[in-house]
């Protein structure tokens, strides 16, 4: 096992968790928010599992994930983008809790902790499937076309995984608020996409066929 990996994805994991609950339970002003455990627990555990796996079967990917910079402009605004909806997201949540703006039942809660489980399933297959998997828009070398399993179905079945995790999560913490925001996922994850399918298109051989083969980007039947 690669020492430095290990610590380096352990580092980033405790972070990420630490930033999370501090953008959820301080503006809720209590540790007793349901929903913020519950969404720790929900994120958090997979990670942490999907991450041991990675490190032991996978840890080029692991590290390529790790350690991923975006140098397009146009995936740059995307991330800026997606980092104030998460940040605005979170916040709202937790103020939700602590001033009772709109209260869910908690079997809403726990059935989207359902839901958000099995987008994260479809995730994990992802990184299953495509090794060329990276966090940035790019063509790596010797990358190849995946057209089978999830990839039969949808051209970007990550992003598929990723707007289930991602409209599901507000539900999670309870907050309909919350999920006002995150519908903004929708335009910022077209404007990805549009741009991914061109740089691919250019400069992976093969790809454009594959466009005209898999006709739908995440969701099967509509779009």
């Amino acid at each position: 096992m690669n020492a430095k990996l290990f610590f380096q994805a352990i580092i980033k994991f405790i972070s990420g968790a630490l930033l999370v609950a501090a953008l959820l339970f301080i503006p809720a002003g209590s540790l007793s928010y349901f929903g913020g455990w519950l969404f720790m627990g929900v994120l958090f555990i997979p990670i942490f599992i999907v991450g041991i796996v990675m490190m032991i079967k996978s840890p080029e990917l692991l590290e390529k994930r790790l350690n991923a910079k975006e140098e397009q402009s146009e995936q740059k605004t995307v991330l800026l983008l997606s980092g104030i909806m998460f940040l605005a997201a979170f916040i709202v949540a937790g103020l939700n809790y602590r001033f009772g703006w709109i209260i869910l039942p908690v079997w809403v809660n726990i059935a989207a902790a359902a839901i958000f489980l099995f987008g994260y399933a479809l995730y994990a297959e992802v990184l299953r499937e495509n090794v060329y998997l990276s966090r940035t828009v790019e063509v790596q070398e010797n990358q190849k076309v995946i057209d089978t399993g999830l990839y039969g179905v949808v051209r970007h079945p990550m992003y598929m995984s990723t707007l289930i995790l991602f409209l599901a999560l507000p539900l999670v913490l309870g907050s309909v608020l919350s999920m006002c925001i995150m519908l903004f996922y929708i335009p910022i994850i077209i404007m990805r996409i549009k741009n991914e399918e061109q740089v691919l298109k250019d400069g992976l051989e093969g790809y454009a066929e594959y466009m005209k083969k898999v006709k739908y980007r995440i969701i099967p039947f509509i779009w």
